[in-house]
């Protein structure tokens, strides 16, 4: 299994920033078999060049759930599955800093399409999710958001298992994560 994710926040993984939008797409392999999306009520105030790039404003999340309240979500739809993101090191680190602040150890396996794509698309342009998709001829819709950019992340997984007969792709999930 794996699930592939994308987020959107008020900056950077380090310091006190938070998440405001997580999409989360279960795939087996085949097809995606489950999904989990929410915008975030960060507790903060949304940057100005953070809401003109993705468009996710104050009034937007406040009256969302926190990360607290969609923690368990995160938790299930990911459990034995293998991470996967485009700059996953960003999206990872953030939701496991994320629920570090909860308590919670949080283990995956992780797969950056960032760096399969220069394996299995080598010289391209760019390797950009923008870029990539426009090469690919990938739709991508709602660019900077989580829902848009996690089903375009899809599409282009997708081609990687079509286009990986060396097998840089990993078949078996891995790990947990724990509370306490």
């Amino acid at each position: 299994m794996y699930c592939i994710v994308d987020v959107e926040t008020t900056g950077g993984v380090k310091g006190p920033t938070r998440l405001t939008e997580i999409a989360i797409f279960r795939h087996d392999g085949h097809q995606i078999v489950d999904s989990f999306h929410s915008l975030l009520n960060p507790g903060q105030p949304i940057p100005p060049f953070i809401s003109r790039l993705t468009g996710i404003t104050d009034e937007m999340v406040q009256y969302e759930p926190t990360f607290e309240d969609i923690a368990n979500d995160v938790m299930t739809i990911t459990q034995d599955a293998i991470f996967v993101a485009h700059n996953v090191g960003f999206d990872f680190n953030f939701i496991r800093k994320e629920l570090n602040w909860l308590g919670c150890d949080y283990f995956r396996r992780t797969l950056c399409t960032v760096r399969l794509s220069r394996k299995l698309f080598p010289g391209l342009p760019s390797y950009s999710l923008g870029n990539l998709c426009q090469s690919l001829n990938i739709p991508l819709t709602d660019r900077h958001r989580a829902q848009g950019d996690a089903a375009a992340t899809v599409r282009l997984f997708e081609k990687m298992l079509l286009n990986d007969p060396s097998g840089h792709i990993p078949r078996v999930g891995l790990l947990s994560a724990h509370c306490g």
